[in-house]
């Protein structure tokens, strides 16, 4: 599962996922891509699950790139614990996702089964995604 190795600070404050996304809104590295259309907080587990859809259906063939990373800290106080007494402890880490952003970028398959694999890992995700493709790429 994704997660820093270490962090400055072990709590964070929420924030705020105002407008679309400033970077990592255009193809970098393959030819194909998924795009988030919404904002959301994407969880390592989500990454993981997403991330193992599309390599299962690639067949181990091309190349995937993770454009997130889980770096935000999310804390949860416990169950039937009432209010006040401090910021609870971390539970796990999160991405923070706005429109636009991309997601993951497959290259070194046919487009057919990338379309399908990233719409399978887009599956596993908490947003509505869509299928992008490089703007200079022939088949």
């Amino acid at each position: 599962m994704l997660q820093p190795k270490r962090t400055k600070y072990r709590r964070q404050q929420k924030g705020r996922m105002k407008g679309n996304a400033q970077r990592g809104h255009r193809i970098a590295f393959g030819s194909f891509a998924i795009k988030a259309m919404a904002e959301s907080w994407i969880t390592g587990q989500q990454i993981e699950a997403a991330r193992q859809a599309i390599v299962r259906y690639m067949k181990r063939e091309g190349q995937i790139w993770i454009r997130i990373f889980p770096d935000k800290p999310i804390t949860k106080k416990p169950a039937e614990v009432r209010m006040g007494k401090g910021k609870g402890a971390p539970e796990g880490f999160v991405a923070p996702v706005t429109p636009g952003r991309i997601l993951f970028e497959a290259d070194g398959v046919p487009l057919d089964i990338a379309r399908e694999a990233l719409r399978l890992g887009a599956q596993k995700l908490p947003i509505v995604t869509k299928f992008i493709i490089r703007r200079d790429y022939a088949e």
